[in-house]
């Protein structure tokens, strides 16, 4: 059973050569393997084909964890310590489009802190009735484009007709899902959350996918009411601070570059990708 011939035998010692040197540890050097008998070279063949097989892979542990006790503004939801806040449904957009909102937030800070240029492809993740959408749209231009992306048709009707109105064809509306802002793979080169993300029911999901659409050199910017100062008039869970921004960040592969705080009451952190 074990008279393999002599061609038998030297085939069998160049896969074992193949499997020692595809990262199995070598037990023999070739001058050895050449006198073993053909059961020992059989033996020897089985052992290095099992340890050159890929461990089977470990089932991803959960990571998120649902809780009966927690916050009234919450979902009950935990992601890495933090309750993630019930979302802003249509009935929210005269609270983005109030008067005060510039004076409370400067919002032309927050596109100066953007530095951006024309041509750049801009994601407004959770664009809601486009405040920011049409304040990116001019600094791209025409050769640009803004990717207003919402997972309420309430807010991407609102969006479409202001771009009318305005004869903007650089905004396109997107319909995201829970996991997935359905943006295009590597040719983002900015994407921008105001005030979205501490609502997002799946963070990790979401930000593993918008971290797959940038370019190389692409950023991510939160813009986040500060967690870390109580006098701000906002619900705890609406605020997020930079410690536990940098942590989630870092799960999905996303570095801070830096942290602006020339905001009233929110922070500007800024991510791109690990090297």
């Amino acid at each position: 059973m074990f008279d393999l011939g002599r061609r038998g035998v030297a085939a069998a010692l160049a896969m074992v050569m193949v499997l020692a040197t595809a990262g199995a540890q070598t037990l023999q050097d070739p001058h050895t393997l050449a006198r073993l008998t053909p059961p020992q070279l059989c033996s020897l063949l089985a052992r290095r084909a099992q340890a050159a097989r890929p461990a089977p892979q470990q089932a991803p542990q959960p990571v998120y964890e649902t809780r009966q006790i927690h916050d009234p503004d919450g979902t009950g939801k935990f992601y890495l310590g933090r309750e993630i806040a019930q979302v802003m449904g249509p009935g929210g957009i005269p609270w983005l489009d109030r008067p005060q909102r510039e004076a409370e937030e400067h919002p032309e800070v927050v596109i100066d802190a953007l530095d951006l240029r024309e041509g750049e492809v801009v994601a407004d993740l959770g664009a809601g009735s486009g405040f920011f959408t049409f304040r990116i749209a001019p600094k791209v231009g025409k050769t640009g484009r803004v990717l207003a992306v919402d997972i309420q048709d309430e807010m991407l009707e609102t969006i479409r007709r202001r771009a009318s109105a305005l004869r903007l064809t650089n905004v396109e509306e997107i319909k995201d899902t829970e996991t997935d802002p359905e943006l295009p793979a590597g040719g983002v080169d900015l994407v921008l959350m105001v005030d979205v993300y501490h609502e997002l029911a799946y963070p990790y999901e979401v930000m593993t996918r918008v971290r797959q659409a940038l370019k190389p050199d692409g950023r991510v910017v939160f813009v986040e009411y500060r967690k870390e100062d109580p006098r701000v008039p906002i619900k705890e869970l609406h605020k997020m601070s930079v410690a536990q921004l940098e942590k989630e960040m870092n799960v999905v592969g996303l570095k801070r570059l830096r942290t602006i705080e020339s905001l009233p009451r929110q922070h500007i952190v800024i991510f791109g990708l690990t090297d």
